[in-house]
């Protein structure tokens, strides 16, 4: 891509709207980043693989996905444009993930590299601040999904999932919000019924 072509990217204007990352502090970060095109249901991470990389999703939409014995998926997480994702620990440990990655939609999505992060605080020290106040972030949505889990209704789950996913209720299936929700999609499609019942 050219300079031009990056500064019009998502991914520009999320930092400069962020951080006010100017476009030539951008532009000194490219060494440390790369666009890559991914097809529908193409793996980026799959378990036993080390994560080297975070993930900035500039089109497009991932899964951050568990397998069970039986080899069912179960959906941890979704992001779709302007989400990061990554297997922390993986990646932080160096250790094997658990876990896979794969694009369920055709997507353009950003590779980081490690330093990104590192390298980016050194240009702009706000953008330090900011990458600690987004793993604070992470962590409260991580434990608010296990209480969620562990104490709420499927209802109260389905609607906190509305508030944190407005625009993905019309782009995946509903088994897959099912799968997020920890129901079945039988459960979720009563879960929806009551919902429009209470909206008359």
């Amino acid at each position: 891509m050219t300079d031009q072509e990056l500064l019009e990217t998502n991914f520009f204007r999320y930092y400069h709207e962020k951080v006010g990352m100017s476009a030539d502090e951008f532009l000194r970060l490219s060494p440390y980043f790369e666009f890559r095109d991914l097809a529908h249901s193409q793996y980026i991470l799959r378990a036993g693989e080390v994560c080297k990389h975070f993930l900035f999703v500039e089109e497009g939409l991932l899964l951050f996905i568990s397998l069970d014995e039986k080899g069912t998926e179960h959906i941890l997480q979704f992001a779709p444009e302007n989400w990061l994702m990554a297997d922390r620990s993986s990646m932080y440990f160096d250790e094997p993930s658990l876990y896979y990655i794969k694009a369920i939609e055709p997507s353009k999505v950003v590779f980081l590299h490690p330093n990104f992060f590192t390298e980016a605080a050194k240009i702009k020290f706000e953008f330090g601040m900011f990458t600690e106040k987004s793993l604070q972030r992470s962590i409260y949505y991580l434990q608010k999904r296990i209480n969620s889990l562990l104490a709420m209704t499927a209802k109260e789950r389905y609607l906190e999932f509305i508030e944190l996913y407005p625009n993905l209720l019309l782009r995946v299936p509903q088994w897959m919000i099912a799968s997020y929700l920890g129901i079945t999609p039988e459960s979720l499609s009563r879960v929806r019924r009551e919902i429009a019942k209470d909206s008359f």
